[in-house]
């Protein structure tokens, strides 16, 4: 596999498209940053990071509205990828739908949202947007 980001993202996708409660990821550093901003800001309900002998994996609990059983992550949108990295500087980070959606940022200060960085006023690689 050349890009676990992509993978991870797909993973998430397809889960949600087919409706299921829970998704089991084979868990990295990256992974794991990506997952913890996902559940601080509202996508997803719950993660749990398991031990594992060959490898350890991320157990994520999905959320769906409670009503009409909408996935609370409309879209999940991979940017930077390893043919093609994508840059920003500080001073022209993206606005996702306007503000509603967020983009991950890898900079020298870990895995940020695209708000916080511009708050540290700092770029990096443009990861995905998510909304």
């Amino acid at each position: 596999m050349t890009d676990p980001i992509a993978d991870y993202l797909t993973r998430i996708r397809n889960a949600v498209q087919a409706g299921h409660k829970v998704v089991e990821i084979p868990a990295s550093r990256v992974k794991t940053e990506l997952t913890r901003i996902l559940h601080e800001k509202g996508y997803i309900l719950s993660y749990k990071i398991e031990e594992g002998k060959p490898f350890n994996t991320i157990k994520i609990a999905l959320k769906y509205h409670p009503d009409t059983k909408q996935p609370a992550i409309k879209k999940l949108e991979r940017v930077s990828r390893p043919g093609l990295r994508r840059y920003t500087k500080a001073d022209d980070l993206p606005r996702v739908l306007n503000g509603l959606g967020i983009a991950v940022i890898s900079t020298s200060k870990g895995i940020i949202t695209d708000k916080e960085a511009k708050t540290l006023r700092v770029g990096g690689e443009v990861m995905c947007y998510v909304y």
